[in-house]
């Protein structure tokens, strides 16, 4: 039972480093398509807030479609695929 536990702690570090990669891309592109480098003050504003969440949004809606596609096409990892750098030129 020991080897079980082992890979499923695998499996869960494999997971939270595509979590993390994801969420830094969103962090990296949505930063630098929303927020004006030449920060004026210290809360987002309505306009930066607005271009946040549509990005994110944007960002997710493109992950999933590629996913999907991934998957109709019979593609072995359909996850990985839907987390490439490529398709997401936001």
């Amino acid at each position: 039972m020991g080897g079980g536990s082992s890979q499923n702690i695998e499996v869960a570090v494999a997971e939270l480093d595509m979590i993390t990669d994801v969420f830094n891309r969103i962090v990296s592109s949505c930063h630098s398509k929303c927020i004006n480098p030449r920060y004026s003050e210290p809360d987002l504003n309505k306009g930066e807030s607005v271009c946040v969440d549509r990005c994110v949004a944007k960002f997710f809606e493109v992950n999933k479609k590629v996913g999907e596609r991934m998957q109709s096409m019979g593609g072995a990892s359909a996850g990985a695929g839907g987390g490439g750098g490529s398709p997401f030129g936001i």
